[in-house]
């Protein structure tokens, strides 16, 4: 639509400005008229040149003007391949053919000087195939009918000023202006009727062309009074709307816009000026619709305004979607004000960023602030910026942005966290364009911390209260039996000092001894059977499923410790035998162990991979490699031992327990350290243990 009205609005500039020609050179020399059209056709055609041949009138040579656009084509070939057209062509000029100039095809238009050419003819040329177009071809006959008004009336003024004739006239009709000279001017019926058919023929190719335009064109006197409305605009306001002098009072324009236009109205046409401005017309309908109004002011040779010619370029359609841009725009900003969530765009080829407003308030940017990756650096936290550039690669290579969560640091020093959303726009020609949103999630991360460290507190206090619990239980289920062989021991001790001894007596007491630690001993079988809590099963399970169980139920832990996950599981895996819940408590055992080892990482990521892959026909084997501070290769064959631990809090018995699951299922449990940092856990079971029926009911403590 926007593209549509400019055209529009070029060509009746320029159908305004070829009216004007008459105006501007009333009576100057051929030469110098045939000059100005070329000069006024060349800043309106899109032409590589304008050639003009002028009939010289009492047959001498004729005088020719060339135009050339730019510099790169050869004038003295150009004028030489037009002289040849134009003597094997005159006076039947085809209205389009191609020439051939200096290698080059050419299209041609050609319009005539005069009905029939008695004044010369005009050939434009362009290297375009379509050349010209309806419009192009409109304006270039309308120019060299203007032009040929003003030669005849020029010749005609000649010859009347060496008869020493002078003729003086009043008119107060533009438009007709240059047939009422003609009437005065010529002595003869002939060329006066040749004039008036020039002058019809102009009207009616400037007719055509208001007519036909896809807007509604009106005519104003100098005063502003309309004289002229196209077919467009009777057909829009309908008969009973057409009195366009009474818009202000018959409801044409809408009640609500007269304050606002009639004196932008005015003062245009007081001022003589071009205006614009935006304005609703009533449908013939009832429906208003909106309107964007261009006035173009006319001169006469005096500098005077003689007439306006308004276009009225209906916009009500990109109204609507500017309203509906607004609105939509108005949802969008408060929407992300509400959920705390900006939005931004990068061109990867450019790095060009934008961000939205409430991005930049999340960011603590200024509104006015260029956005680039340095100042981005400068607000992420310094042990978050390895996981940005990684993404950023991802980006740059192509790949969408998984969902991901940074820390942002800002100036006053507190923390705020934030989620990332990714999605690459491939676009024509390979540019690559990130889209994506930002959520501050500081006070719902800040709630789950406080909701973490609530939880943790009450299975502190749950397990002491448990232990103590336990405790007496113990104690009270132990003491009962130890009090029995306390006794017991003893009466034998004085049976046996008896003089003479008491055996029988003696005999009978430690029976009742080997009855009260029989006891003790049940009391600590059923202690042990309620810690293991369940037997032993076997059945086959898909270790790559069970190790992504593990990871979700670790996702949580694992992104509050800014821990990122990379997984490598092969996809030929087979399925394995075994208990498939002792298994998952050493893949949960090595994956926490390994995100507590990264806990002080602070100069670089803290890169977690876990991988599964096959180990020939016999197994499989699961990898957890960690970038944490490592440990002491002389201390790895303590690792595995109870109650041996490197953390602070720890309790040594994870990895020991971790070992004993795995080797009940005949498999192994090592530790490597690795090259740069860190420390890989891997762990190997059978795909079904040699003795499977063999295996323990329960599994030891």
């Amino acid at each position: 639509m926007d593209n549509e009205a400019a055209r529009l609005r070029t060509c009746l500039d320029d159908l305004v400005s070829l009216v004007a020609l008459p105006v501007l050179s009333p009576a100057g020399e051929p030469g110098r008229i045939v000059d100005a059209l070329l000069d006024a056709l060349l800043g309106k055609l899109e032409v590589s040149f304008l050639f003009a041949r002028l009939h010289h009138p009492e047959g001498g040579a004729p005088i020719e003007t060339l135009r050339l656009s730019g510099s790169s084509r050869d004038s003295a070939e150009t004028s030489n391949a037009l002289w040849s057209f134009v003597d094997g062509s005159f006076p039947n000029f085809p209205p389009r053919t191609p020439l051939w100039i200096d290698g080059e095809q050419v299209w041609v238009a050609s319009a005539l000087l005069g009905l029939q050419g008695e004044l010369g003819v005009v050939i434009a040329g362009a290297n375009r195939v379509g050349f010209p177009e309806q419009t192009e071809r409109i304006v270039l006959q309308v120019a060299t009918n203007q032009v040929a008004i003003v030669l005849l009336q020029a010749r005609l003024r000649a010859e009347q000023s060496v008869e020493g004739q002078h003729v003086e006239t009043a008119l107060h009709d533009p438009e007709r202006e240059a047939l009422a000279r003609w009437q005065v001017l010529l002595t003869g019926a002939a060329d006066q009727k040749r004039a008036e058919e020039l002058l019809h023929e102009s009207e009616r190719e400037a007719r055509l062309v208001v007519d036909t335009i896809p807007g509604l064109v009106v005519i104003l006197d100098g005063s502003g009074a309309v004289t002229f409305e196209n077919r467009r605009t009777r057909e829009y306001l309908g008969p009973e709307l057409s009195d366009t002098g009474r818009w202000a009072s018959n409801g044409i324009v809408h009640p609500e816009d007269i304050p606002r236009v009639f004196p932008l109205f005015s003062s245009g046409v007081a001022s003589g000026e071009p205006f614009d401005y935006e304005v609703r017309l009533r449908h013939r309908s009832g429906v208003p619709r909106w309107f964007h109004l261009r006035a173009h002011p006319l001169r006469d040779s005096s500098d005077r305004v003689s007439r306006w010619y308004v276009l009225l370029t209906d916009i009500d359609d990109r109204r609507r979607m500017e309203e509906e841009l607004r609105r939509n725009e108005v949802f969008l900003t408060e929407g992300q004000r509400i959920s705390l969530t900006g939005t931004f765009a990068w061109q990867v080829d450019t790095d060009e960023l934008t961000f939205s407003d409430e991005l930049r308030r999340i960011f603590q940017f200024e509104r006015d602030l260029t956005i680039t990756f340095e100042r981005i650096s400068e607000r992420v936290y310094p042990s978050d910026l390895p996981l940005l550039a990684d993404r950023m690669a991802d980006v740059r290579a192509g790949r969408d942005n998984p969902e991901y969560e940074i820390r942002l640091q800002m100036r006053d020093r507190t923390i705020r966290y934030v989620r990332v959303f990714g999605r690459v726009i491939k676009h024509q020609g390979g540019r690559l364009e990130c889209v994506g949103a930002v959520q501050d999630i500081t006070r719902r991360r800040l709630a789950e911390d406080a909701r973490d460290a609530a939880r943790s507190e009450l299975a502190h206090v749950t397990k002491a209260m448990t232990l103590s619990a336990l405790t007496a239980s113990i104690a009270h289920e132990i003491n009962q039996p130890l009090s029995g062989i306390m006794t017991n021991a003893s009466t034998c001790a004085r049976m046996l000092a008896a003089d003479p001894p008491d055996v029988i007596g003696a005999r009978e007491t430690v029976k009742r001894t080997i009855r009260d630690i029989n006891r003790a001993s049940d009391v600590v079988t059923r202690l042990r059977a309620l810690f293991a809590n369940r037997q032993f099963a076997l059945e086959p399970f898909d270790l790559n499923e069970a190790t992504r169980e593990v990871l979700e139920l670790s996702q949580g832990d694992l992104k509050r410790s800014h821990v990122i996950v990379r997984t490598e599981l092969a996809e030929d895996l087979p399925t394995v035998k075994g208990d498939r819940i002792q298994l998952q408590q050493v893949i949960l055992n090595l994956i926490r162990n390994a995100a507590d080892a990264m806990a002080s990482v602070q100069d670089r990521g803290r890169h977690l991979l876990v991988r599964t892959q096959r180990e020939g026909a016999q197994g499989v084997c699961l990898m957890v490699r960690d970038e944490g501070e490592g440990f002491d290769p002389q201390n790895v064959d303590k690792l595995f031992d109870p109650f041996y631990t490197t953390k602070s809090g720890g309790m040594g018995i994870g990895l020991s327990v971790s070992r004993s699951i795995v080797e009940r299922h005949h498999g192994r449990l090592w530790a490597e350290p690795n090259a740069d940092s860190g420390t890989t856990f891997s762990f190997f079971v059978p795909l079904t243990p040699p003795d499977a029926d063999a295996l323990p009911a329960t599994v030891p403590s």
